[in-house]
């Protein structure tokens, strides 16, 4: 087989490419799995329509829900991580979520929201002492017992789930406009 004939390999995904600088060893699969979401985001949203962005298959939650909830719970998971409540104004992005479909909320808008969650969250992954993984943190009004470490593992886990839904969603908006 010549060269020109070989498929291009792709790249790996990020927990596959080693360590990553400037993350402690404990808290390297949060940071790579945050890294997987944002690269699995521009994959999935940088080529949407305004249109894609906000259709509802079979009534299914638009992408552009996926992306907002994505970076909003990035926040507030954060927030109780850092042993915070959560403020009026976080309070108040939670119930913007559910509405859908601003001019203002482009598939680029909604990228750059959700890549700047991204940077906050590993910058505070960064800056997270490993002694203060074990530590109690309460969770909501109801304050729910977890810890530092269930915390910033739930908000990767969490994100990585919505950026599932999200390139599904994107498969299936394609498909149905006749998108490759």
């Amino acid at each position: 087989m010549s060269d020109k004939s070989r498929p291009i390999p792709s790249r790996p995904e990020v927990w596959l490419r080693g360590p990553v600088p400037g993350f402690a060893p404990e808290l390297l699969p949060i940071a790579q799995s945050l890294l997987q979401v944002r690269e699995e985001l521009v994959a999935a949203v940088s080529t949407l329509s305004d249109q894609e962005l906000w259709a509802r298959p079979a009534g299914a939650a638009s992408i552009g829900f996926h992306v907002k909830h994505l970076a909003g719970s990035l926040d507030r998971l954060l927030t109780y991580a850092r042993g915070q409540g959560l403020t009026g104004a976080q309070r108040e992005a939670l119930d913007e979520e559910e509405r859908s479909e601003s001019p203002a909320e482009r598939p680029a808008v909604l990228l750059r929201l959700a890549h700047a969650a991204i940077d906050r969250a590993l910058d505070q992954l960064r800056a997270t002492p490993v002694e203060t993984l074990l530590e109690a943190r309460r969770v909501g009004r109801a304050g729910l017992p977890s810890t530092v470490i269930g915390l910033l593992f739930h908000a990767a886990e969490h994100a990585q789930r919505h950026a599932g839904q999200i390139a599904t969603t994107a498969k299936i908006v394609r498909g149905i406009e006749g998108r490759p």
